[in-house]
């Protein structure tokens, strides 16, 4: 099992800068992957960006130059961070860590809301 725990959601207004967090512990030796996912209302949930365990970057490509996923780890934690620069209305959504093991089962965070004033 790997527990989440997210942080640092908020309101900002555009072009402005947030810094997500998420925090893995538990059988941290098994995460392949962290990454975050977001949904608007009324949209599907989509992949925002990812990073795996040997720092392989992945990232959606209307986030890609504006957003930077890292991170880093200690004995008992794994630790995903989601830099956000330049947010654009249309980057408010609910964003949920997501962790995946080897073995191909995925973990979820509770979710943190962001929105973007205009």
């Amino acid at each position: 099992q790997v527990q989440l725990v997210e942080s640092g959601g908020g309101l900002v207004q555009a072009g402005g800068s947030l810094r997500l967090s998420c925090v893995g512990s538990g059988r941290v030796f098994s995460i392949y992957a962290m990454g975050w996912y977001r949904q608007a209302p009324g949209e599907q949930r989509e992949l925002v960006a990812r990073i795996t365990r040997d720092d392989t970057t992945t990232y959606a490509d209307s986030v890609k130059g504006r957003f930077t996923i890292s991170r880093d780890s200690t004995k008992d934690t794994m630790t995903a961070y989601l830099q956000m620069n330049s947010l654009k209305p249309e980057d408010t959504a609910v964003y949920q860590c997501n962790v995946v093991v080897y073995g191909g089962t995925d973990y979820w965070g509770q979710g943190t809301q962001v929105t973007v004033s205009s």
